[in-house]
């Protein structure tokens, strides 16, 4: 069995999440999440500590059998010297061969691409969870707001006739 983990809302809640992209999900329908490694320099592990980094632009493309995170902003840090890093360069990401296979498959043949959706530590090693998804066009996001909007006035409703106001 390949050693895909999938992240979960638990496992998420119990690591130190740096950053997120709140866009993603509006943006995109998610279809698969994966859980991968980021080859990093110190200075930049030492930035992601203080909690300061953007997934906003962010991106993952394939490159010769390999993954790579663009647009990730991890900005300067503060006390580094000449050793600091680019805040946009961009950096590999840390799958099993076999993973990597199977979403170049997928990316090819499905129209999909891999968006990351948040930045976090666990057990002190940097960790991308990286979505496989597919574009959404504005008539779904219009009708997955109405639906969210429709499930919050039932859960309303539901709270005002429990509490007896109706």
């Amino acid at each position: 069995m390949v050693n895909k983990k999938k992240v979960d809302e638990a496992t998420r809640r119990n690591n130190q999440v740096v950053a997120t992209n709140r866009k993603a999900r509006h943006n995109y329908a998610i279809l698969d999440t994966f859980e991968a490694g980021v080859a990093l320099m110190g200075t930049e592990v030492k930035a992601l500590r203080d909690g300061t980094a953007s997934l906003a632009d962010a991106f993952a493309t394939v490159d010769d059998g390999e993954i790579w995170l663009r647009n990730l902003h991890i900005p300067e840090y503060h006390h580094g010297s000449w050793t600091n890093h680019a805040p946009r360069r961009n950096r590999k990401l840390l799958l099993h061969r076999s993973e990597i296979d199977n979403l170049i498959g997928k990316i090819r043949d499905g129209n999909l691409t891999l968006v990351p959706l948040s930045l976090y530590f666990t057990n002190g090693k940097v960790k991308v969870e990286l979505a496989l998804a597919r574009g959404k066009q504005a008539h779904d996001k219009r009708q997955d707001m109405a639906k969210r909007d429709a499930e919050r006035e039932v859960t309303r409703e539901l709270g005002r006739r429990i509490k007896g106001m109706r």
